[in-house]
Parts: C-alpha cells; sequence; structure tokens
C-alpha cells in the first residue's frame, strides 16, 4: 500500500467515524473475542454467535480477525459484524466449506449438522488463498434502531478498508439469505458477485437459502476507490427491508 493510499483509507474511515458518531452510534473496534463472546451472548433474541468467531469451538484472535460493535447513545450494543482472515493456500474453498461446514451454518436451520453442506458452486473450486470471511454482520432494528437508514454500507466499507490494510486478501466472501439477495443487498454492501446456494440437510432438504457473495482483491480495491456515499445518499436509495442477515447472523 502506497502512502497516498494508506492516507485515503485513514481519511475515509475517520470520515465515516464522524458520520456515524453524529448520527448517534459509536464504532469499537477489537480483536479480544473472549469479550465478543460476552457481548453476543447477552443478546437472547439473536441467533447464537457464529462458531467461526466464537473462542470456545474456533482458534480466532487478534492475528487472524477482528470484529466491530455499534453502540447507541446509551451505550446499547446495536451492531455487530467481524472478518477473519483464512489461509486457504491452495485449498479451495469449496474443500474448506465441506470440512468446516459446522462453522458457517445458521445455528438451528438444520436437523444435523454433520450432514448438512453447501450447494456445489463452481466458483468455489477457485477462490483459494488469502481468503476473507465476512460475518455476523447485524444491526438493530425496531424503535431505537438503526436499521433502513443507510447505515449498512458505511458500515461493511469499514471492515473492508481495515481487511484491506491488514492483510491484503486475495478474497472476501460471506452468505446472505436468499429474501435480502433479491432485493440487491450484497450491491448495497460493495459485493461484485452473488450466486445462488443452498444448505442442504441430510434428506436432501434445503435446510437455508443463502446466495454466497464475493469479491477479489481487485474488486475490492476497485470498490474501495470510489467515495463512500453520505448517509443522506443513502436514504434517498428504495427501502431495503430487513437487515440481519446469515452472512451475517
Amino acid at each position: 500500500m502506497t502512502a497516498l493510499n494508506l492516507f485515503t483509507m485513514i481519511s475515509n474511515v475517520s470520515n465515516i467515524l464522524r458520520e456515524l458518531e453524529s448520527e448517534g452510534l459509536r464504532l469499537e473496534i477489537g480483536g479480544d473475542f473472549a469479550s465478543y463472546r460476552r457481548l453476543r451472548n447477552k443478546q437472547t433474541d439473536r441467533n447464537a454467535i457464529f462458531p467461526m468467531f466464537d473462542v470456545s469451538s474456533s482458534y480466532v484472535d487478534a492475528s487472524n480477525a477482528f470484529w466491530v460493535c455499534g453502540f447507541d447513545e446509551n451505550q446499547e450494543l446495536v451492531h455487530t459484524q467481524a472478518m477473519r482472515l483464512l489461509e486457504l493456500k491452495d485449498v479451495p474453498l469449496s474443500q474448506h466449506l465441506r470440512e468446516h461446514r459446522h462453522k458457517y451454518i445458521t445455528p438451528g436451520t438444520t436437523p444435523d449438522p454433520d450432514r448438512t453442506f453447501y450447494s456445489d458452486i463452481p466458483v468455489l473450486d477457485r477462490i483459494s488463498g488469502r481468503v476473507c470471511y465476512h460475518g455476523e454482520f447485524w444491526i438493530k432494528g425496531g424503535k431505537g434502531g438503526h436499521r433502513s437508514q443507510g447505515f449498512s454500507a458505511l458500515l461493511s466499507r469499514v471492515v473492508f478498508e481495515l481487511s484491506l490494510k491488514l492483510w491484503s486478501p486475495d478474497y472476501t466472501f460471506g452468505f446472505v439469505a436468499m429474501p435480502l439477495a433479491m432485493k440487491g443487498m450484497p450491491v448495497r454492501y460493495g459485493y461484485s458477485h452473488c450466486e445462488y446456494g443452498v444448505w442442504y440437510g441430510p434428506e436432501q432438504e434445503v435446510t437455508s437459502e443463502e446466495t454466497i457473495v464475493w469479491m477479489s482483491n481487485q474488486d475490492m480495491q476497485q470498490f474501495l476507490e470510489t467515495k463512500p456515499r453520505s448517509l443522506s445518499d443513502e436514504r434517498s436509495l428504495p427501502a431495503r427491508g430487513d437487515l440481519s442477515m446469515s452472512m451475517v447472523a
């Protein structure tokens, strides 16, 4: 990364943080996933924390991941997301998802995680190397919440800026529930590609329809070279519906 690119990244993130804070949303970023687990376990109205970011079932810390939490003016947790680096080297993402599927299946969606698999999508055989998984994305809705107000695009951009600077991944991916994908959510987050897929249960039944979204390193760089939309610009776009995602719990 050049000095100009680094300066641009710092400026972009600083501007986003200031805009979010002006709207009553304060961000914290960290790598202590024991602390993150304690915060998530207090959220009894959400799905359980995904195993990929749970220190009780995965080796996850500041060396290979970071989390972002947003708090409102009452210090209530109203936003989460996390990014994790996977060193796949010569292992394709298709093989990784078969071997570690338990860490990606949305908790409670299948009767038997041991016999549940994701779709065999050709692009998964081409994704390998330094790969980032983007998950745990959630924004509180309802009274006092921040859904459908344009926050999602700025919040996702923060983790893209940070992961590009930290790891310069070859690819970044996540899962998005089909209803949200049909509303164009991947584009709002900045993803360049969206592939239809499902999780198949033990009787070949569909347990969850989740598209896989992904971008290459070049895709991410091109996206981050564009000027971030302000919240007022985002709010002028068509309504995007519920932002509780499976890529993203």
